[in-house]
């Protein structure tokens, strides 16, 4: 989402001011990339950047949505909530609701106000920031007391069958229960989580690491079919190794494993997603001894199994990790679901501004769009706000 001005506030829009206001933020992954729906193992943390839902009940059974930066408001009956029936940004506000009722939660006439600036097809995950922020806007007006994990899977059920994405519950996850200071390892098979230092002020001699966010600029268009296509080819080769998952699958003799693989596609798909879950493991264990340096070979590696196996990169973000590596960076790979978006790369804090050129020059000798850089520390989760208009 971008900001613009004048600034619409809900007071402005509905006359009254919200009930309620929560803000939820994007996500970065910082490495475990389409192991989510493989049952997999992920890593991700929390930007600063956040969506917020300001909300407020009101009695026409109406859900009434409002974006601060896009179009006139949509409108529809909670009650008649159907997929497909609400398109655009507004499927997603809408999906939540819609989620919440289908799982036995009673919703009634809502407004909302969504806006913020995480940015839009960035692959930082502004839709699962927009779905959480509104779940727990709703939760909180209408007395509902659902704990988080089970808010991320109703966000998460809203954007798979409301909105016809079929994303992993990664996002949604980040986006409510990351922590200050801390990635969030999450197995999405068994539900756990524990949040692993990351320790980039005290990582050693200087003055310590940034992880640089890199927008190609390169808007990720997913829900055209290559996202559900790459699950397809997961969901064959798992049913082919005779595995409910691809998390089942070990890395000890992974070739001859492999081997049994007919179709040299679904193969190198399997391939990635064995060898990301192993990535997944080695970086949560150098993270919790400290040692943060050394991630960057696997974030490297992640990369080339992206581009090589999984084949969601394209050149715009092959180009910001090559030019990221060849300026000094300890590792870097692409980041979200591919097909554009985002990269991030480990870099020691006082080279972050030269990282960000090198790989801003780079785009120019290419003659891509300028590329946004920034430095992203891991933030809070989703809390809630003061109550303003």
């Amino acid at each position: 989402m971008t900001r613009h001005h004048p600034k619409r506030s809900f007071a402005s829009e509905f006359g009254r001011p919200p009930e309620a206001v929560w803000a939820s933020p994007g996500r970065v992954n910082l490495i475990g990339e389409h192991t989510d729906y493989n049952d997999g193992f992920v890593l991700p943390l929390a930007l600063r950047h956040r969506v917020t839902a300001s909300a407020a009940r009101n009695d026409t059974g109406l859900v009434r949505m409002v974006s601060g930066q896009r179009g006139r408001p949509v409108e529809a009956e909670v009650t008649s909530l159907v997929p497909g029936g609400v398109s655009g940004w507004s499927s997603y506000a809408a999906g939540v609701l819609w989620a919440l009722q289908e799982a036995g939660h009673r919703v009634g006439g809502v407004d909302l106000l969504v806006d913020g600036d995480v940015p839009a097809g960035a692959g930082l995950s502004s839709s699962a920031a927009l779905e959480c922020a509104v779940a727990l806007a709703v939760d909180d007006l209408f007395g509902l007391g659902i704990d988080r994990p089970t808010l991320a899977r109703l966000a998460q059920h809203a954007e798979n069958d409301f909105v016809g994405m079929p994303c992993g519950l990664m996002d949604q996850a980040a986006s409510l229960l990351c922590t200050r200071g801390h990635v969030l390892f999450f197995d999405t098979r068994a539900g756990n989580t524990e949040q692993v230092p990351l320790d980039l002020d005290g990582a050693g001699p200087g003055d310590g690491l940034s992880l640089l966010v890199v927008d190609t600029r390169t808007p990720h268009r997913l829900v055209d079919g290559e996202y559900a296509a790459r699950r397809r080819d997961c969901e064959r080769a798992a049913a082919a190794l005779g595995v409910p998952a691809l998390r089942d699958v070990g890395l000890d003799g992974l070739d001859g494993t492999l081997a049994g693989l007919d179709d040299d596609v679904v193969r190198r798909r399997a391939r990635h997603v064995v060898t990301e879950n192993a990535r997944v493991l080695d970086t949560v264990e150098l993270l919790r001894a400290g040692r943060t340096r050394e991630i960057g070979p696997l974030l490297t590696a992640s990369h080339t199994s992206l581009r090589d196996d999984f084949e969601v990169t394209v050149p715009q973000l092959d180009v910001a990790v090559e030019a990221a590596l060849s300026a000094g960076a300890y590792g870097a790979r692409m980041t979200g679901g591919g097909f554009g978006g985002c990269i991030i790369a480990l870099v020691e804090s006082s080279q972050t501004r030269a990282v960000g050129e090198a790989v801003a020059e780079e785009f120019r000798r290419h003659g891509f769009p300028a590329p946004w850089s920034f430095p992203t520390p891991a933030s809070p989760g989703a809390e809630q706000l003061d109550v303003g208009g």
